[in-house]
């Protein structure tokens, strides 16, 4: 049982709560039930599971290391508002490139409730792969695993330069949908093609002028209402799904 939030270990947890941290300890924590679930059903490597003096870990997630803490220890390591009681430092893992036929791209996508959305949806419409621009929030942020919902497990995610990135999926035979307000055909009007990358942009901005360029064909979703917009991560549902027609 630890019992302090000053022990060495508690600490080193805490540290998790920041990006730095996580990229120089190449792990990151998920909290509550479903998603310590995944992460231990999944292929990742689960380095240590945390528990609260109150709640019973299931036996068969016992063979891991873990340890038990008191609530005071739990509330400190994590940044949920009503934790669940149980917790897992899982250790990250380089994705590798593979055979990918849909892929969604992301140009700094600032919020971290609609990068987990995005990274969820990508997974329910059966695309392979996302790669997140600079700009775009760290995915292994706490909100935005929560709202993964454990697909972060289930779909690769790189990160780096779409400088770099959307020349290199040209070469490999993707096309490239991105959206746009600007000379852009509405979406239905065009036959989906695969293999595809859809490009989707900042919450605000859309996507960056220079990163157009490298566009094969830029949509936009009709507005029938008097909304201003849609969210980024509901237009890129209603693009990812058409795409797999």
């Amino acid at each position: 049982m630890i019992t302090s939030v000053q022990n060495k270990t508690v600490k080193s947890w805490r540290k998790l709560q920041k990006k730095r941290d996580r990229e120089k300890e190449q792990s990151f924590m998920v909290e509550g039930f479903h998603l310590v679930e995944e992460a231990v059903n999944s292929s990742w490597d689960v380095k240590e599971i945390i528990v609260r003096e109150d709640v019973d870990l299931p036996n068969e997630w016992q063979s891991y290391k873990w340890f038990s803490v008191t609530d005071e220890v739990f509330n400190a390591i994590t940044e949920t508002e009503h934790p669940q009681g149980v917790a897992a430092v899982i250790n990250m893992r380089e994705p590798e490139w593979g055979n990918f036929s849909r892929v969604l791209v992301l140009d700094a996508i600032q919020d971290p409730g609609n990068l987990g959305t995005l990274i969820r949806t990508a997974d329910a419409a059966g695309f392979d792969a996302i790669i997140a621009g600079k700009g775009t929030v760290d995915p292994y942020n706490d909100k935005a695993l929560r709202s993964t919902q454990g697909s972060i497990f289930h779909i690769p995610v790189f990160q780096g330069d779409l400088k770099e990135w959307l020349p290199y999926i040209k070469d490999k035979g993707l096309s490239i949908w991105a959206t746009s307000l600007k000379n852009a055909n509405e979406y239905h009007t065009v036959e989906p093609t695969s293999p595809v990358a859809l490009l989707v942009g900042n919450e605000g901005a859309g996507v960056q002028e220079e990163y157009l360029q490298f566009a094969d064909q830029s949509v936009t979703i009709p507005i029938f209402g008097q909304a201003e917009s849609l969210n980024v991560a509901i237009a890129s549902g209603i693009l990812m799904y058409y795409l797999r027609n």
